[in-house]
């Protein structure tokens, strides 16, 4: 069967007697690191010989060569590998297939980061992912929800000797966003900052990174709320961390238009939730939760005529040579304007 992430961890909790392991995500960092748990868990079980055979494309031969191949000290043979079905042609991943068909003292370990869900529904892709299932484990892991996230950051300052509240965790969260290589090094880096002791938000607030979507997060609060000054202080921090203007007027474009996606379900009867599954969101649904949140503070028609204003500042910020900064800094008071107006 095709395992969800909190199966897999109980299939991992057991002796392992697959020979097969493929992870699949849209996102770099669960098939690591469960790729890199399932093989620590297997040498640890009795001797083996690893070897790293890299894709996106891998070679067949090598794949064959490393499972194939008896040791001559009689250990297990484990191969990783990483690829991507799109990369393949349809012999390899026919060969590949094959492969996880027989395999003898030896285990084929998979990863494969997807570009978007859809990468992964295509023939070449359900072929191994089959084969996976048939002969072992196939595991797609999903992104992670802020609450995952934040269970992460508590775990992995934990491992480092230091300590982090429920609720510091989320502003970790909050603020860097919910990619477990960015948590990993925001975590690892707060906790020297407190020589391992206890992760304060104070600290937090002094030292963590602040990801362009929590910002934009802060701002859209900003200007929901009328503090329309530091609403435009928060957006010359961004400038001054050298995020690239076209980038920062995106991200407020898609906060906006997921208000206004909420604010259409709401006049519908519907919450932020339906909204979710009806536009077709993938992972959590706590951007419209957010969103939600903003949307209350605007009428439909203030939200139209913010979202007319941010297209005007794309066409503005891709057309010109005007200062972008101070173009951004001129849609953000327009914004504030509109929403005041009622």
């Amino acid at each position: 069967m095709i395992l969800r992430e909190q199966q897999l961890i109980k299939a991992l909790s057991q002796p392992l007697t697959q020979s097969v392991f493929y992870y699949y995500s849209t996102e770099e960092y669960a098939p690591r690191r469960y790729a890199e748990k399932t093989i620590a868990i297997l040498q640890q079980a009795e001797p083996s010989e690893l070897t790293q055979i890299d894709g996106p494309a891998p070679s067949i031969e090598e794949i064959v060569d490393a499972a194939g191949t008896i040791s001559m000290f009689g250990t297990r043979r484990i191969v990783a590998v990483s690829l991507e079905p799109s990369a393949m042609n349809d012999a390899d991943v026919a060969a590949l297939c094959d492969i996880c068909e027989s395999l003898e003292n030896s285990v084929i370990v998979m990863t494969t980061i997807f570009k978007d869900d859809k990468a992964q529904l295509t023939k070449k892709s359900k072929l191994l992912i089959a084969a996976a299932e048939k002969n072992g484990i196939a595991a797609e892991l999903t992104k992670p929800t802020p609450a995952d996230a934040a269970r992460f950051v508590v775990e992995t300052a934990q491992k480092s000797g230091a300590s982090v509240s429920k609720q510091a965790a989320s502003a970790i969260v909050e603020r860097s966003g919910t990619d477990f290589f960015v948590l990993e090094n925001e975590t690892a880096k707060l906790a020297a900052s407190c020589n391992y002791g206890e992760i304060t938000l104070p600290l937090i607030e002094k030292l963590s990174t602040h990801n362009i979507e929590a910002n934009v997060f802060d701002m859209v609060r900003l200007v929901t709320s009328r503090r329309t000054e530091k609403a435009v202080e928060r957006l010359n921090e961004l400038i001054d961390l050298q995020n690239e203007p076209i980038a920062i007027a995106a991200a407020l474009s898609g906060s906006f238009l997921d208000a206004y996606r909420v604010k259409c379900a709401q006049a519908t009867g519907k919450n932020y939730s339906a909204a979710f599954k009806d536009f077709g969101y993938k992972g959590s649904d706590y951007r419209l939760k957010k969103a939600g949140e903003s949307a209350s503070g605007y009428t439909k028609k203030q939200l139209l005529q913010i979202l007319e204003i941010l297209l005007q500042l794309d066409i503005k910020l891709k057309s010109t040579r005007a200062d972008k900064t101070a173009l951004l800094q001129t849609a953000l008071c327009e914004i504030s304007f509109a929403g005041a107006s009622r």
